[in-house]
């Protein structure tokens, strides 16, 4: 059974490091005590989540022969493995509608959608905890004024406060990757609901970043604002200037938004 070939064409990689297996696990709160694993492969995490008290365990892997592996392995696992592909999970009744964290290390061809999944779902998703490609890692965790913020950047932090938590090297993977990793970490904060219209916060934020060499003025031009807010200052600023709250003042004034100010 040849795992890498089978975890590499579906663009994971082994984390062979215990040690990296290990702090990962350990930078995980998992405060509601339910934990998603996503893509677990032979168990180099689930070895240590297993051995937390009082963790409510589930896996959701979309590779038939690491199910087995795992099954094989891990007897604490029957009744908790899903044969299924993340992306097309309804994930509200996993947890019986109950609160939950999710780890991973997650595979890089897909982690930005899987960082959108977990949006869908951000009333349930307490946390995320895992492994990303260090590019991504840095999108998604840094303030407005760097080089690396943009779309992930917003979205996410608008919902989440971020952390960059350690940088991970490509030799201790399984085969190596072709770019360097990082480990980050994302909490809940307490936002429940935008003060504007989320519909057109993201087409905001999205139109934005897509010409992010232009000002807003100009990048913006299609977008109806109010009258009265066309003369605004923020305008002059180009996307990676803006924070999240910056945002949400333009969603709430388009001449559309249900969130007016």
């Amino acid at each position: 059974m040849d795992f890498v070939k089978a975890k590499k064409r579906l663009g994971q990689h082994f984390l062979k490091d215990e040690s990296i297996a290990f702090d990962i696990v350990s930078a995980l709160k998992a405060e509601t005590g339910n934990v998603l694993e996503i893509g677990a492969g032979m168990g180099v995490l689930t070895q240590y989540l297993l051995a937390k008290e009082n963790l409510n365990l589930k896996i959701i892997e979309i590779d038939n022969q690491s199910v087995e592996y795992l099954l094989q392995h891990f007897s604490a696992l029957n009744g908790k493995v899903t044969e299924k592909d993340f992306l097309k999970t309804d994930l509200s009744h996993l947890f019986s509608q109950q609160k939950f964290s999710i780890i991973g290390n997650f595979p890089y061809n897909i982690s930005s959608q899987i960082l959108f999944k977990m949006l869908e779902y951000k009333d349930l998703v307490v946390e995320l905890t895992g492994m990303f490609q260090k590019e991504v890692a840095l999108r998604i965790t840094s303030p407005n004024g760097s080089k690396n913020y943009g779309i992930l950047s917003v979205l996410l932090q608008a919902y989440y406060t971020t952390e960059y938590l350690f940088d991970v090297p490509p030799d201790v993977f399984l085969p190596p990757p072709k770019v360097d990793s990082a480990v980050i970490r994302l909490l809940r904060n307490e936002t429940t609901t935008l003060p504007c219209d989320e519909k057109v916060f993201k087409n905001i934020v999205k139109t934005s970043f897509n010409q992010r060499r232009k000002t807003l003025r100009n990048s913006l031009k299609n977008i109806n604002f109010n009258p009265d807010f066309q003369s605004n200052t923020i305008f002059n600023l180009r996307p990676e200037q803006l924070s999240t709250d910056d945002f949400i003042q333009l969603a709430q004034n388009t001449y559309f938004s249900e969130c007016r100010v």
